[in-house]
């Protein structure tokens, strides 16, 4: 009787032991892998890899740009020589020195930077500053002393405006920016808003682009050809650099697209004049 209820505690413990896990395969057991983690990626959250090319390097586009600029600054150095000062303009000449002095302000901090560019503007800077000193000694010479003194005056007067504007900006900006105004808050925070020499640059241009509109059908033995012909490749190089910038610069994209064709019409009137003469032929023609 005890050796059958031996026999059937010692079952009863065989199979107890044999059910029991071993600590090491308990202690593995209970390590449970970790759960793979699933990421959702939209379409607007992915960066798109970055085109190649050249029709997207910003590199080539810009750099063809300067080479186009440096001819509008040779020109203006190598008129310091050939001309005499009485042809130059106290009107234009100071709008182009704060032309340049923006853009070489501008080819500095855009992305990527292009030094030749600013190279090229404060080398016209240079050319510039010399021309305005060349036409007011000119007239100092010739008994003008009353009218060269007051374009010294409004070029003083000008120059503080614009030191004044330069270091108020930054001020007004962060002031725009913090404060609730909608729209105009979000204006001022803009990357290439007017606050920024990104908006600028291309204003001043703006201001040199308009005169070849308003004057079209100007005598074709007064266009430069050379001058022009710089001003054409500026715009055709430059209307497809501002689009490869960062920030992207539709203002200046838009101002050198209308370089581009009004440029083009005064150098296509003038070499069609000097060595085509198309329209000469067909009038001869006609009479």
């Amino acid at each position: 009787m005890f050796s059958a209820a031996s026999q059937s505690s010692r079952l009863v413990l065989q199979t107890t032991r044999s059910l029991v896990v071993p600590s090491a395969a308990r202690s593995s057991a209970c390590k449970i892998a970790p759960p793979t983690r699933r990421t959702f990626t939209s379409s607007s959250s992915t960066s798109s890899p970055k085109k190649t090319g050249w029709w997207y390097s910003a590199e080539l586009w810009g750099g063809f740009g300067a080479l186009a600029g440096w001819g509008m600054s040779a020109s203006a150095i190598w008129d310091a020589y050939s001309s005499g000062p009485e042809v130059i303009s106290l009107t234009m000449t100071p709008v182009l020195i704060v032309y340049s002095s923006l853009f070489a302000r501008w080819a500095w901090i855009v992305q990527p930077r292009n030094l030749l560019l600013c190279g090229c503007h404060l080398a016209n800077i240079g050319a510039q500053l010399n021309q305005f000193r060349r036409a007011v000694e000119y007239k100092m010479s010739n008994g003008e002393e009353d009218e060269a003194s007051r374009i010294l005056q409004q070029a003083a007067i000008g120059g503080v405006l614009i030191a004044g504007t330069i270091v108020g900006a930054p001020t007004v900006r962060n002031m725009l920016t913090k404060s609730d105004y909608g729209v105009v808050s979000k204006v001022a925070a803009a990357p290439a808003g007017p606050f920024t020499v990104h908006f600028w640059a291309p204003m001043s241009k703006w201001m040199i682009s308009g005169a070849s509109f308003f004057d079209l059908q100007r005598p074709t033995d007064k266009i430069s050809l050379p001058q022009y012909t710089a001003l054409t490749l500026t715009g055709f190089f430059f209307s497809r650099y501002a689009l490869l910038v960062t920030p992207i610069n539709y203002a200046l994209c838009s101002v050198n697209i209308a370089l581009f064709g009004s440029s083009a019409w005064h150098m296509g009137r003038k070499v069609n004049a000097d060595y085509l003469h198309l329209g000469t032929a067909s009038n001869e023609a006609s009479k």
